[in-house]
């Protein structure tokens, strides 16, 4: 859950590295650091502090010369956030530094050996086991690549790690288990990183690394590897972002330019998908002909956080219009409950990154047992996509703040695309296909129309936004749209948020109800309006006050926000815009840091 940025060229590596680190700080901002190699002195120096990228940008001398080098932004596992436990770290003689990403699992044992034979450690952290393993292992070997792959056979783990050696000047070694390492092809300059937003300034010419591969990356080049020294071909590829993608462009946070985005997000994922001849949906990347997609009895979605709620979304969608028994489940918990994979189970993994360990292990032990997975995922070539047997790109763009929002619409109309495919090789009609796929080309405009409202939810939200807690509740299609409003009000306002079922409120929640707690009911227009309705009552006769989201305003409800009308299955992508407005100007008015939240960051690629 952290950044790793790393270069070897002829240039000054340190302004590389902390505009990489820059650009990766929504992986992780709780302390920074970085080390490089001066080539004619083969001295390494190193600064790192307790903070933000910009507090190290602060506390790098003028003379931090150096043409190689690596650096790191942590999201605290092992250790609190300090300078002492900020990357790099040292071996005991300070020739050798790494940065790592993931965790050792074995790292107490590791580390008491180290101190019997009379290592002294300068943090808490298990990561620094690696560099005074690796300083252990390199007076055995004349490689730093050997020294690195035989101290890696000692631990068991998940790591993404950036080697440098001040006695060997030119080279950087990187290696990956679980964790993600991204290499970048420059001229006569390489770099390395946990994520393509550190590299898109410089190459878009890229190599991801799998599980169990080493590379050394020197300013000519680069060589690859297996854990065994089997040396592997690997292909760059281009990736389509740029630099822009990563700017605010104009916004106050990237999190409202993201919400703001979505009218062109969404029509890029339902772009050249739609055919208005059979009224189906193309998706050429699932890789499955019609017999093959009618073959399916089931379907089972896995996702964390915002992904597992859009994978709620997507099995309403699945059982609506295709007719088969669909459900979603967070991946951490599908992974270890030694669950039953059937062959006629269609698996689904969601994640905006694509590395998100848990479901990313869910996927692998799915394809062990012999399982079909698709993945919805944002990222071209990140491990998920590359782990399943097809799937489909959001082409969304990076989303850079923490809280997800286009990567969540985004996957919502994704999951109606393979809805309304799985459905018209089945016995969804060509008048309802028509019907779909006129709502889909709606969607875009119709997201415009709701964030023309933002001043008005900006108003509610700064009526809302000092209370001690919000209740969210929604029934059938609205109740993972009010799981994903609280969601986003909890993570980025750190205001007490939570969800249920409108049908459960009589069952326990209601005895929350008073007037120091608000809630917000999802509301369509559909088959269940009178039911919501009558929650309403319920809730205020109970004093409670009510946000309503729907389609009309009522006496009911303290305060409406009405959205457009779409078909009713797609109706819940449009219900979840007005959310996301409210939970940004709730954050804003509270005075939170909305794109980087407290103890969270944006790709979890830890247990």
């Amino acid at each position: 859950m952290c950044g790793i940025v790393a270069y070897v060229g002829p240039k000054d590596a340190a302004p590389i590295l902390l505009e990489g680190l820059q650009r990766l700080e929504y992986r992780g901002y709780d302390s920074a650091g970085v080390a490089v190699v001066e080539k004619s002195a083969k001295s390494l120096k190193m600064r790192k502090v307790k903070g933000r990228v910009a507090d190290l940008a602060a506390a790098v001398p003028a003379r931090f010369k150096g043409t190689l080098g690596i650096g790191h932004t942590r999201w605290a596992t092992h250790g609190v956030p300090s300078d002492q436990n900020a990357h790099p770290h040292l071996c005991a003689d300070e020739r050798i530094a790494i940065v790592h990403n993931g965790i050792i699992e074995n790292a107490d044992a590791l580390r008491q050996r180290l101190e019997g034979d009379g290592v002294v450690f300068r943090s808490e952290t298990d990561s620094e086991v690696l560099s005074h393993l690796i300083a252990r292992t390199s007076k055995e070997t004349d490689t730093l690549e050997e020294a690195v792959r035989r101290a890696l056979k000692l631990v068991v783990g998940t790591y993404g790690i950036a080697v440098i050696d001040a006695e060997r000047p030119g080279e950087v070694v990187v290696a990956r288990n679980g964790s993600p390492i991204v290499l970048g092809i420059g001229e006569k300059e390489m770099f390395a990183a946990s994520d393509v937003a550190a590299l898109v300034r410089y190459t878009r010419q890229v190599v991801h690394l799998e599980d169990g591969e080493l590379a050394v990356l020197r300013a000519d080049g680069f060589s690859t590897f297996t854990s065994d020294a089997r040396e592997t071909a690997k292909e760059p590829f281009t990736v389509d972002w740029d630099t822009g993608h990563y700017d605010t462009g104009g916004y106050e946070h990237y999190l409202l330019k993201e919400i703001s985005e979505q009218p062109d997000t969404v029509g890029r994922t339902l772009r050249g998908r739609i055919d208005d001849r059979f009224h189906i949906a193309h998706l050429g990347g699932i890789n499955m002909d019609a017999r093959e997609s009618r073959s399916f009895r089931r379907v089972k979605i896995i996702g964390c956080g915002s992904a597992y709620y859009s994978g709620q979304i997507g099995a309403q969608l699945i059982e609506e219009l295709a007719r088969i028994p669909a459900d979603a489940e967070p991946a951490s918990e599908f992974r270890y409950r030694s669950p039953v994979v059937e062959p006629d189970t269609l698996y689904v993994a969601i994640s905006q990154s694509g590395e998100t360990y848990d479901t990313l292990a869910a996927v692998q032990e799915l394809k062990r047992k012999g399982g079909r997975v698709l993945g919805i995922v944002n990222t071209v070539g990140s491990a998920i996509a590359r782990e399943c047997d097809g799937g489909v790109y959001l082409h969304a763009g990076p989303e850079v703040s923490v809280a997800s929002t286009k990567a969540f619409t985004s996957t919502a109309a994704a999951f109606a695309l393979l809805a309304l495919h799985l459905g018209r090789v089945r016995d969804l009609s060509p008048a309802d296909g028509r019907r779909i796929c006129d709502g889909l080309r709606r969607l875009p405009e119709q997201i415009k129309e709701i964030l023309t409202q933002e001043e008005h939810i900006r108003a509610l939200a700064l009526k809302y936004a000092h209370c001690p807690g919000m209740m969210f509740v929604g029934r059938v299609r609205g109740y993972p749209v009010a799981r994903e409003g609280a969601q986003k009000l909890k993570e980025i306002s750190y205001v007490h948020a939570e969800a249920y079922p409108a049908s459960e409120l009589k069952h326990g929640p209601l005895a929350l109800i008073n007037p120091d707690m608000p809630t917000v009911a999802i509301v369509p227009d559909d088959e269940l309006l009178d039911k919501n309705l009558t929650t309403l009552g319920e809730i205020r006769a109970r004093s409670g006050r009510i946000l309503m989201v729907g389609h009309r305003t009522t006496d009911q409800a303290d305060d409406c926000i009405v959205v457009p009308k779409n078909e009713i299955e797609l109706d819940p992508i449009l219900l979840t815009i007005p959310l996301q407005l409210f939970a940004y100007h709730a954050a804003v008015a509270l005075g939170r840091d909305v794109d980087k939240p407290r103890n969270l960051a944006k790709s979890v690629t830890v247990e």
